[in-house]
């Protein structure tokens, strides 16, 4: 069992060590070899004779050396074992690697999007690529550390479920033993069942959405850091939960990866849907006052907005219209036309949508009724639960791929999920 990992060499100067990993890039000077050898805890420079040269990029090997600390004026600020090197005795070859399709010993994988993903298990291994699910890796954890804190219980939501959440064609079917069921579109009906039993829950919860659509902020299957919660007094208690899960996933993100994160000066604004849309109309003369939402453009303006008004690059835009709600959505008392719901704008994107659930059995069957669904495909278990006593509730869902692509500045969210689907491709290309 491998005992030793490369991060804790710079503490054991003088001390005869064996390292386990890959090679990752080799320097050929003849009679003496230099070697960065790298593990899942980082890199090391490796010093050992002309019989090293018979190694390749991405090799698995074992290597028994001695850890000497560099001369000061070749120390590497840049990696965390930069002030040390391994002066090698021998060698043994664990795993040979074939020869690479495109570097991957750059500091920068330079390669297209396409060649990314083809080349998935390779690319993966690249530094750069793996610290983009480090941070997930942060996020997740915190996500976990910060809900529980609160008093929230993980639950685990199934993912094949016998009705789609929230109606429409954008499902998958699935063939259930001669029976029709779908994937998840998302946890929201069990997570809802589950507050009149925990009465706060969160999950880390899987989806899928059949939706037509190949842009860079859309994947078919993603993960939701979901959160329900019940006895709400107002529904903006909703908003106050997200933001101070966003500030606590800014601040481990931050501390653990040494990265610039999204800006709150204070508190993140808040905005009605008709208000951002006459301030959009302001700003740009661009009128969508009569849309339903906000488009992308709408959304990277409101962002600008609020980062130069209140020194936020995140906004809450609230009060979208009943017709374009879930049909579980709480309708605003004051103007039922417009529901208790919110969706977060983050650096021109949408992070989070949530809101007030209606929590009254006549009421929800009514509802579903109006949508033109049949209240009896949601008896078991849904409605069951609100037929014998559910408080008043609400509650939100994050995109862990959507956070992570923002957080990061990446350009396509693909390259925030490890294994991503989409309607090109399932691991590999299809329908091309």
């Amino acid at each position: 069992m491998k005992t030793l990992h490369i991060a804790e060499v710079p503490h054991l100067i003088g001390k005869e060590v064996e390292l386990r990993g890959w090679v990752n890039t080799i320097r050929n000077h003849k009679k003496i070899v230099f070697l960065d050898l790298r593990d899942a805890s980082g890199i090391v420079q490796v010093v050992g004779d002309a019989s090293f040269a018979t190694l390749s990029p991405e090799t698995v090997v074992s290597i028994v050396g001695l850890v000497k600390a560099r001369p000061e004026k070749l120390v590497n600020p840049k990696i965390k074992t930069g002030t040390v090197e391994i002066e090698a005795k021998s060698f043994t070859v664990l795993g040979k690697a074939k020869e690479l399709p495109f570097d991957m010993g750059k500091e920068e994988l330079d390669v297209t999007l396409p060649v990314l993903l083809d080349y998935r298990s390779l690319t993966l291994r690249h530094p750069k690529i793996r610290e983009i699910f480090k941070v997930q890796e942060t996020i997740v954890q915190t996500f976990r550390t910060t809900m529980s804190s609160k008093g929230f219980t993980e639950v685990q939501a199934p993912t094949i479920v016998a009705t789609a959440t929230e109606g429409g064609a954008e499902v998958f079917p699935v063939s259930y033993f001669g029976n029709k069921a779908y994937m998840a579109q998302s946890p929201q009906f069990y997570k809802q069942i589950l507050v009149s039993i925990f009465e706060r829950v969160f999950t880390v919860a899987h989806a899928y959405r059949a939706e037509p659509s190949v842009t860079t902020r859309h994947l078919t299957e993603y993960v939701g850091l979901d959160v329900e919660m019940g006895f709400i007094d107002s529904w903006t208690e909703l908003m106050d939960t997200a933001e101070q899960l966003l500030k606590e996933i800014f601040k481990a993100v931050h501390a653990k990866h040494n990265i610039e994160v999204p800006k709150i000066e204070n508190s993140i604004p808040r905005v009605k849907l008709t208000e951002a849309q006459e301030i959009i109309f302001t700003r740009t003369k661009r009128d969508i006052r009569n849309e339903p939402d906000l488009d992308p453009e709408g959304e990277r303006e409101m962002s600008k907005w609020a980062l130069e008004t209140h020194g936020s690059e995140l906004v809450f835009v609230t009060h979208y219209p009943t017709k374009k709600r879930p049909m579980y959505t709480h309708p605003d008392p004051e103007n039922p036309e417009e529901t208790l719901s919110f969706d977060l704008i983050g650096k021109g994107q949408e992070w989070i949508t949530g809101g007030q659930r209606i929590h009254d059995y006549d009421t929800l069957v009514g509802n579903i009724k109006k949508w033109n669904q049949d209240p009896n495909n949601f008896e078991i278990p849904y409605l069951q639960a609100f037929k014998y006593g559910m408080p008043p509730e609400g509650g939100f869902c994050l995109g862990l791929e959507r956070i992570t692509m923002n957080i990061l500045g990446l350009s396509n969210i693909r390259e925030a999920s490890l294994f991503p689907r989409d309607m090109e491709r399932v691991d590999v290309k299809i329908n091309v």
